[in-house]
């Protein structure tokens, strides 16, 4: 979609980022078929309960992937420094390249990110100025489909009329209940760790400091012009229409600020 490819090599990664999305398929193939389609089946729900689940689960996995192999920001070896912006660049003690401020070295990469926010294994990427609006939709769109998962979950035993016909010959309504239970645990772990990382995301943008930012205790409000809460996020997903925000299959065009708003640290 108009990105550069950015593929990390790293073991711990890819084990991390298949756990997640051995979770995504687990859900998208065995709710689907143990409670959305047997209840639409016997007229319980309406289609739009399915519709809505993959809906959310596209967006989701969209977002994962894009998120994973996009470019975070990577800066180039010879990179052009325009004259009237060099005193908005320093050299890295660690790579001895040049980079415009507010860029970090990421270890595990091997190379400096643009504003980089931390390098996310769960991702096997960085997460810097080119793909941290995708991992926001990822944070979003997993916080939605667990809590979906939850909700029908509960309501499978506690709420929708008992199933009349079930394929008792088909493994997974043999095991209904531990099927349920292990997509029930898995949801309540990720819900409550995407969320609390959501939120830290969030005052990161609202306050326009990034999580290494944080650490290193190098942003002082005193040096910090103030910006609306809307040109923050607008200057991460790369648009002011707000409703582009929450769609993943779009190319992000990086918005014309005035230089000293984006390297003021």
């Amino acid at each position: 979609m108009g990105q550069r490819i950015h593929f990390v090599v790293d073991p711990q990664g890819w084990c991390c980022m298949g756990l997640i999305i051995f979770v995504w398929l687990y859900n998208t193939i065995f709710i689907p078929k143990v409670i959305l389609f047997p209840h639409y089946e016997e007229g319980h729900i309406s289609v739009v309960a399915i519709l809505c689940y993959y809906f959310c689960s596209l967006f989701c996995i969209a977002s994962l992937l894009r998120a994973s192999v996009a470019d975070p920001g990577k800066l180039p070896e010879n990179p052009k420094i325009p004259i009237t912006e060099r005193e908005y660049w320093e050299l890295c003690n660690k790579c001895n390249m040049m980079r415009p401020k507010r860029s970090h070295h990421c270890s595990r990469c091997g190379h400096c990110v643009r504003r980089m926010d931390h390098h996310c294994p769960w991702i096997n990427n960085c997460v810097g100025e080119d793909n941290h609006w995708l991992f926001l939709q990822l944070c979003f769109y997993t916080q939605i489909l667990s809590s979906y998962t939850l909700i029908l979950d509960f309501c499978h035993y506690y709420y929708f009329l008992p199933l009349k016909k079930e394929s008792w010959d088909v493994f997974v309504f043999r095991h209904e209940l531990a099927v349920l239970r292990i997509s029930a645990f898995m949801g309540l772990i990720i819900l409550g760790g995407i969320s609390g990382l959501f939120y830290t995301q969030l005052m990161g943008i609202f306050t326009d400091t990034t999580s290494i930012e944080k650490m290193s205790n190098c942003c002082e409000d005193i040096s910090r012009p103030r910006k609306p809460w809307q040109q923050t996020f607008s200057e991460v997903f790369g648009t002011r229409w707000k409703i582009l925000w929450f769609i993943p299959f779009r190319q992000r065009q990086p918005l014309r600020v005035p230089y000293h708003f984006a390297n003021h640290i």
